[in-house]
């Protein structure tokens, strides 16, 4: 009879560490807030803004409110809205199509590639290529909406970026524009056909950054970010976040209250120090993960483009029975999570788009499949030993039986 080893937990991640080690730090820049009195926006929003611009590669950064706030923002500021169509994934936090029809336009969705699960560029030039041309505008019309397609949002799932030379030469031959969703990407580099290397954020005409405290670099409340090398769209997102005005009580637009304030904004600044050595420190947990699954287990491990260099926000497996696993794995103390066991085009609120089971195959397996185990930057060897201890019990157990 086979006996499973008693294994010591390990979380899913960690957000206590890093805080204690940045205490003093973070205090410092709250005390500052305090005795200033500057709490919405001013320098320390100006600073955490030409920093993250510069971080990312792009002229400009507009703090937000949040990510979700950030997606919206990037679509309306890039003229994006009612009876207009945009292209998107399925697999994601619904966030990224709540922003799309806050904005006022209405998804549509292409399958994902197979090994990234990333946007497909194929499934992306396959949809486009075979809507209806509209007679006047000369736009691609959408399978489901009827609408004119003005924009591609991509998914820079996991932490690793979506083909963006494809996708962007796709877009410049049907006509729209690209809105980076790069809200799980934060330091994520891709290799561009002229083999320069570029990080997430200054691809598209826009794109979203989320800085949810749990993101890899997270603020210590909701925030989020825009980054732009547009410099109308950057004009835009800032009077759109202040209720639409560029000069006080003048209101050039009907925007909204959409402010990154000051000290989420001085967090994030000091954060932002420390966000490529976490970054390696995701790296060397996934090569860690890599090494100790090979050829052990029968999952399906992540799959790094040669083009990209992936900052893990999450480290995903896949096994046809996932469930089973996550629920060994739970009562072994080992945290996994599953992102995202319900695709947006099947949940119960998108019911009225009229989707069905077998819409989106590849992305339809991809959320029965997957299994985020633990990952974050201070993970150490001997944690990851323990959940792949427990993951050979779990196989050797249930999942076998």
């Amino acid at each position: 009879m086979t006996t499973c080893k008693q294994t010591e937990g390990v979380p899913f991640t960690d957000l206590i560490a890093p805080h204690r080690e940045l205490e003093e730090e973070l205090v410092g820049v709250f005390r500052a807030a305090l005795r200033s009195a500057q709490f919405v926006g001013g320098p320390q929003v100006d600073a955490f803004e030409q920093a993250f611009a510069a971080y990312c590669g792009t002229a400009d950064c507009v703090g937000v409110a949040s990510g979700t706030d950030a997606m919206r923002l990037a679509l309306t500021a890039c003229g994006i809205g009612r009876d207009e169509a945009v292209i998107t994934v399925a697999n994601t936090f619904i966030a990224t199509v709540e922003a799309i029809t806050m904005a006022g336009a209405s998804p549509e969705f292409v399958d994902i590639d197979e090994r990234t699960c990333n946007m497909s560029p194929d499934a992306l030039d396959e949809y486009l290529s075979s809507c209806a041309i509209d007679a006047r505008s000369g736009r691609r019309l959408g399978r489901r909406t009827g609408l004119p397609i003005t924009a591609i949002v991509p998914v820079h799932l996991y932490g690793q970026m979506a083909d963006m030379d494809a996708i962007l030469a796709i877009a410049e031959r049907y006509g729209v524009v690209v809105v980076e969703d790069a809200c799980q990407a934060h330091g994520a580099e891709y290799r561009c056909a002229d083999g320069t290397w570029r990080k997430a954020g200054s691809f598209g005409r826009a794109a979203a950054f989320s800085f949810y405290p749990s993101k890899n670099l997270g603020a210590c409340g909701d925030a989020g970010a825009v980054t732009t090398s547009d410099p109308d769209v950057a004009r835009t997102l800032r009077m759109l976040r202040e209720h639409g005005q560029a000069t006080r009580y003048l209101h050039e637009l009907e925007g909204c209250n959409s402010r990154l304030d000051a000290i989420q904004a001085a967090f994030l600044r000091v954060k932002l120090k420390y966000l490529d050595a976490a970054n390696i420190e995701r790296r060397v947990a996934a090569h860690g993960y890599d090494t100790l699954l090979a050829g052990v287990l029968p999952v399906t491990l992540p799959h790094e483009l040669e083009c990209s260099r992936s900052v893990y926000h999450l480290y995903v497996v896949r096994h046809e029975m996932r469930d089973e696993l996550l629920r060994s794995l739970d009562s072994r103390g080992i945290v996994c999570g599953r992102h995202y066991p319900v695709p947006l085009h099947l949940q119960p609120c998108y019911r009225h788009w009229g989707y069905r089971p077998g819409s989106l195959p590849l992305t339809e397996a991809s959320a029965n499949q997957s299994l985020s185990l633990p990952m974050y930057p201070a993970m150490t060897a001997a944690q990851q030993r323990r959940v792949v201890d427990a993951m050979v019990d779990a196989f050797a157990i249930e999942v076998s039986a």
